[in-house]
């Protein structure tokens, strides 16, 4: 029965889009855990290295079992490894740090919608290193043209992102919560641009366990100043162990092997189309759980971009 199961979702490619459908929707989830997380006590860059210190954890027990490449120690160069470095920055400690930060400070649905605009923010940069870049890195991202779908959806986005950072901030220039997720989403970008090109010289699982490592590596200067007393109170509470236990193990590690499942099968581009469904998962716990509500701006800036950023993608 089961082989015939597996049969008709090859077939027909509808289980890998329901696959692709809760991976995004557990992604969705992970603001509000995170939410929880604070309120309970751990700092930002504490719920990162714990998160990111049982999916390197995962990873390398994944590696050794895969043997091969994957379980090599370092790149090929010295310019490679400090690639490596460069994106256990960008996707790591520095874009969880801004995103965990701005969880502090705002609603984790405005956080979502805010870091949706990442794939705005990587088209424009792309743009940009194509023009002015040479080698392998600028060779290597896709041929992005300046065309009327990426202006306006980008001026739409733009647009929406301002409608959401001030909406409540009469008279106030320095909403910190939504500035911080508008950061992550540019980390994120630039962990983007130098990602795909490395992924495909060294594999999926060597690129991303190294950005696992230097994650952590660099995650902590930002530990030292951590209120450890309060962390190991949290510590104690076994919703925040399952909490942590679901951020590293089931977000981390097992929807990203998932993911790369789906994308081998649906391909790369109609699997970053569910990324867009994302803030709308956020938006729905959010609401159940912490009890978060939307004004009539919000929610209008929220959907100006989801609707840019895809307007922006359009082929």
């Amino acid at each position: 029965m089961l082989s015939v199961i597996n049969e008709l979702m090859n077939k027909s490619l509808l289980g890998f889009h329901a696959l692709a459908l809760l991976v995004v929707a557990i992604w969705g989830v992970t603001f509000v855990c995170t939410k929880l997380l604070i309120a309970a006590g751990l700092m930002p860059a504490q719920i990162f290295a714990i998160r990111f210190a049982l999916a390197y954890l995962g990873i390398w027990a994944v590696c050794l079992f895969r043997k091969g490449q994957a379980s090599r120690l370092f790149a090929d160069t010295v310019l490679d490894e400090a690639i490596f470095v460069f994106l256990g920055i960008t996707g790591g400690s520095f874009y969880f740090l801004t995103e965990n930060t701005a969880l502090v400070y705002t609603q984790a649905c405005n956080v979502a919608f805010l870091v949706c605009s990442a794939p705005l923010f990587t088209a424009l940069l792309t743009i940009v290193v194509k023009r002015f870049a040479k080698g392998r890195i600028a060779e290597g991202l896709e041929d992005i043209r300046l065309r009327w779908p990426l202006i306006v959806g980008t001026i739409l986005a733009l647009g929406g992102m301002a409608m959401v950072v001030f909406e409540r901030q009469t008279l106030q220039l320095s909403p910190k919560g939504d500035l911080f997720a508008i950061g992550a989403a540019v980390c994120w970008a630039l962990y983007s641009i130098f990602m795909a090109q490395m992924t495909s010289q060294y594999g999926a699982l060597f690129a991303t366990r190294k950005v696992f490592f230097y994650g952590l590596l660099t995650i902590i200067p930002f530990l030292l100043n951590g209120d450890r007393a309060t962390a190991l109170s949290a510590l104690s509470q076994p919703s925040v162990i399952l909490n942590l236990l679901f951020l590293g193990l089931v977000a981390s590690l097992a929807c990203f092997i998932v993911w790369n499942k789906v994308m081998s099968k649906l391909g790369n581009f109609t699997s970053t189309c569910y990324v867009y469904l994302n803030p709308f998962f956020t938006l729905v716990t959010s609401m159940i759980i912490l009890g978060e509500r939307m004004t009539l701006v919000s929610a209008a800036g929220s959907l100006a971009i989801v609707l840019g950023v895809i307007l922006s993608g359009k082929k």
